[in-house]
């Protein structure tokens, strides 16, 4: 073990090491605060398959169920440190472009490419885990109402770009006819953000990332997520 963590941290990069840092803090304040999380996505196979980052993996996600969000939301508030801070949707910055949580290491600076440049630092995003409902079809149906709003909002915060469809780039222009003073991106990210509190995750048979990239394939029985789990990564 002691090999394949060495040689797993020898091939980091300095944004791979900088994203560790950040990971073994959350994880620590986590533990500190009795917050439950899950490493979702490249984060969990690369914890499962390689003790760490995947080689070629530049991110790190984590869901939080609903519950325990909140709570992180508000210690989130009084937390003092000059070096991590958290942002959630109800930000006052009109350009934070998610209606899920970020971490960031404020001592780095990361620019991201939306509509408006959004300048921050290196981040760890946080998902919240919310309820979907308790039978197939009503959990198909809510994910599907909150990924239109998820959409709608992308449509108003992302930037155009060469890589993307051409359908997505015109709604992206179509989106931007509407005025900031009508549809503001604050008042935008609080509603999706509220509805998709509508089910409870801890009582819902069915529940998950709502807000990824895999739309209704990250949603399953909770109970397959069980007690959280303890892993290596890259030697933390």
């Amino acid at each position: 073990m002691d090999e394949i963590r060495e040689t797993s941290e020898n091939k980091l990069t300095d944004l791979q090491k900088k994203l560790l840092e950040l990971f073994d803090w959350f994880h620590r304040f986590c533990e500190e605060n009795q917050i439950r999380y899950y490493a979702l996505g490249g984060t969990m196979l690369g914890a499962a398959r390689h003790n760490g980052f995947i080689p070629w993996d530049d991110d790190i996600d984590v869901g939080i169920p609903r519950s325990d969000y909140e709570k992180l939301r508000e210690l989130s508030r009084k937390l003092n440190d000059s070096r991590f801070k958290f942002e959630f949707p109800d930000s006052d910055d009109k350009l934070f472009a998610t209606p899920y949580a970020k971490l960031y290491d404020t001592t780095t600076t990361l620019i991201e490419n939306y509509r408006k440049p959004l300048k921050r630092g290196i981040f760890i995003d946080v998902f919240p885990l919310d309820g979907t409902g308790n039978d197939e079809k009503t959990s198909q149906n809510f994910v599907k109402q909150a990924k239109r709003k998820y959409n709608f909002f992308m449509t108003r915060v992302a930037a155009l770009n060469s890589h993307r469809s051409a359908i997505k780039n015109i709604a992206i222009v179509i989106s931007r006819i509407i005025p900031y003073w009508i549809c503001p991106n604050r008042n935008l990210r609080i509603k999706i953000d509220k509805f998709a509190q509508k089910h409870d995750f801890n009582n819902d048979i069915y529940g998950g990332n709502i807000f990824g990239n895999w739309g209704y394939r990250e949603i399953m029985k909770n109970s397959i997520l069980g007690v959280p789990t303890i892993y290596e990564f890259n030697g933390i």
